[in-house]
């Protein structure tokens, strides 16, 4: 792996080098996560594993359970200063792991639609628990540097974007029930596929809104060979399907950044028979509230427009099935961050890195009660690998988020995590920075 360069002369540096725990105990930690991940809204041995390790680093911890689900927060108050949240999310996703790895996952759990599915971390999940176990040990050793609160939290159900808002709706900030803190600054961070060692944020639009929809597109059905007889709905749904190709190609500006994806299209189930219904099942990705909300009356507009011309019998129903809002990092807030980054990282910092269209429901922790928030990328992916690829023009074979062969090397990808939550907390806690 090529040399990682980081600057050593802040202040951020010493602590870190002096407090943070041997990782060893936590490699084998990630291992145990990523073995064992569980799908959204259903992670409750990983929910008990945290608390468990969790009472062990501290009996200072004011540590609350089962919210909106599976969440928990940790409470560490040291003194007099300001108030800061640093979150991590938990939750796999239904993938058939095809890493090879030693440590693979090989489990499979009932989803909540009542179907068997393969379990996998493809999203680097494990990492951003173990990353932030391990910060609260070495900010626990480090309490002579800082001083003020840290919430420490872990949020279930990301990949359904709606683990968030269920921890928020089940009183998270509510005095009369779970009664975190109210923080100053909302932090949070990814894996991403970018070198191992490297860091990179910037402030404003950094992750894309989606919306999903399943729409159902309604007909009346018949034999095969009489489809004068029937209003066939597969008809339908392709001009709906290729009429939404023109929303991003005709209507939203070139250079304005906009997906939309249709993901599946689905009826009947032989070849003869003409089906009375058809889905279709979209994801549309926008990165300003404006054309977001135009692009979703486009959908409306265009499935409204072919049912009627084709007939359709009635109406065709759009189930919303999952949202994420856009996150959009303060500014004054990610400059903060920036800086202290660049002092701990160096060259190894990008302090104004492209905006992605992945999305996250991390923004409405901060959002909700209205606080400035930042959230950041760390890479996983070895370097010498990943530079060989992408100078020899091969970069789209290289794992990303949700692939089955998503495998962050260990190492420095978990130093760099801990490291990375360590160095914001002390931004903003640290008696050194006041």
């Amino acid at each position: 792996m090529g040399e990682v360069r980081v600057a050593k002369s802040s202040s951020f540096s010493s602590v870190i080098d002096k407090y943070r725990p041997k990782l060893e105990q936590y490699e084998e930690l990630y291992k145990h996560y990523h073995a064992n991940g569980e799908l959204s809204t259903q992670e409750k041995e990983t929910a008990a594993s945290i608390t468990e390790h969790l009472k062990k680093l501290s009996s200072d911890f004011d540590i609350r359970t089962g919210i909106g689900g599976h969440g928990q927060i940790a409470i560490l108050k040291n003194g007099e200063g300001k108030t800061i949240l640093l979150r991590a999310d938990i939750d796999a996703l239904p993938v058939a792991e095809k890493t090879g790895l030693p440590y693979a996952s090989k489990k499979t759990q009932l989803d909540v639609d009542g179907v068997v599915k393969p379990v996998m971390h493809a999203c680097g999940h494990d990492f951003h628990i173990t990353s932030l176990l391990a910060a609260a040990e070495t900010l626990i050793a480090a309490q002579a540097e800082w001083s003020g609160t840290i919430v420490f939290l872990f949020q279930p159900a990301e990949e359904r974007g709606c683990g968030a808002q269920a921890m928020v709706d089940d009183g998270l900030y509510d005095a009369k029930k779970h009664a975190c803190p109210i923080p100053d600054v909302v932090l949070g961070q990814h894996v991403f596929p970018l070198q191992a060692g490297k860091t990179g944020l910037k402030p404003g639009p950094l992750m894309s809104a989606a919306d999903s929809f399943k729409i159902t597109i309604y007909g009346s059905g018949g034999h095969g060979s009489m489809p004068h007889m029937t209003i066939d709905p597969v008809v339908i749904a392709s001009h709906v399907v290729v009429r939404l190709q023109t929303i991003v190609s005709r209507e939203v500006p070139p250079d304005e950044t906009a997906v939309v994806t249709v993901g599946a299209l689905n009826a009947g189930s032989t070849e003869n028979v003409i089906s009375d219904e058809a889905i279709i099942k979209i994801n549309i990705r926008s990165v300003s509230a404006e054309w977001r909300e135009k692009i979703l009356a486009s959908v409306r507009r265009i499935v409204k427009a072919e049912t009627l011309a084709g007939n359709s019998p009635k109406e065709a129903t759009i189930e919303p099935t999952s949202s994420f809002p856009l996150t959009i990092n303060d500014a004054e807030t990610a400059g903060i961050i920036n800086k202290s980054f660049t002092e701990h990282f160096g060259d190894q910092h990008d302090p104004a890195i492209k905006n992605v269209l992945g999305s996250e429901d991390f923004g409405i922790l901060g959002s909700y009660i209205d606080r400035p928030y930042c959230f950041w990328f760390f890479g996983g992916h070895d370097r010498a690998i990943f530079d060989e690829k992408t100078k020899s023009g091969q970069g789209h074979t290289i794992p990303v988020n949700h692939s089955p062969f998503f495998a962050p090397v260990i190492q420095p990808t978990l130093t760099t995590g801990v490291d990375a939550l360590v160095v914001a907390a002390l931004t903003y806690l640290g008696k050194d920075r006041k």
